[in-house]
């Protein structure tokens, strides 16, 4: 059995920030002792294209202890590892490995999973097209990109919503490009290879907390 001292690494997409929350959750990030492992890690290198990708051993769902107790049934994302934890009974997790959102496009906050969706239909986000008009605008004017395996979303999407219940458009999703996990390249979503969201996403239901930790130096909280 693994030992672990680190919380997952937590990806979003938009949302509203607020200042105080941000401290509660690096707290409980560093309190924990969960942050220890963090300063030992060492950054996931680019991808490079050209051969075929094999997704590295280390990067397959693992079950771990938690040197904390938290509780069961939780979603847990440490951007620092790219790492996501769905935590069980008795001090364990599964551990997962992600794609998180580049810069400044990852937000962290509390969230639950408000919406879960099988081959899920992506529509780019107002922010998406005004970053990049000419890719995603077209797609946004078409009513977006049926479900499918070349569909960004992957296989399934857990939407994560806010505590007021609002759509906050991060999600947690598959993908069929090994190449993007264990880095930092979306527009602030999380994402798993398909195989592995298939998996999460029949152990995760509606309700779900989720907790993105914030990146260091990472002030803004969504609450």
């Amino acid at each position: 059995m693994l030992h672990f001292a680190t919380l997952p690494q937590l990806i979003s997409c938009n949302g509203n920030w607020t200042r105080d929350t941000a401290l509660i959750d690096r707290r409980l990030f560093l309190a924990t002792g969960l942050a220890s492992a963090v300063l030992g890690v060492t950054p996931a290198l680019a991808h490079k294209k050209g051969e075929e990708y094999v997704l590295p051993e280390d990067y397959q769902p693992t079950l771990v202890r938690l040197k904390t107790r938290l509780p069961a049934g939780e979603i847990h994302v440490d951007p620092a590892t790219y790492r996501l934890f769905l935590t069980l009974p008795k001090r364990k997790a599964i551990r997962y490995t992600v794609g998180i959102g580049r810069g400044n496009l990852y937000h962290p906050g509390v969230y639950h999973v408000g919406a879960k969706q099988e081959w899920p239909r992506w529509i780019p986000t107002d922010d998406m097209v005004k970053r990049n008009p000419e890719v995603y605008g077209p797609i946004a004017e078409a009513g977006g990109m049926d479900g499918g395996i070349n569909n960004p979303l992957g296989a399934r999407a857990l939407y994560l919503y806010d505590a007021k219940g609002r759509d906050t458009y991060l999600r947690i999703h598959g993908t069929n490009n090994p190449r993007t996990i264990g880095v930092a390249v979306s527009n602030g979503c999380a994402r798993l290879i398909n195989p592995h969201v298939i998996e999460l996403y029949d152990k995760v239901p509606i309700g779900t907390k989720v907790v993105l930790y914030p990146k260091p130096g990472n002030i803004g909280v969504h609450s």
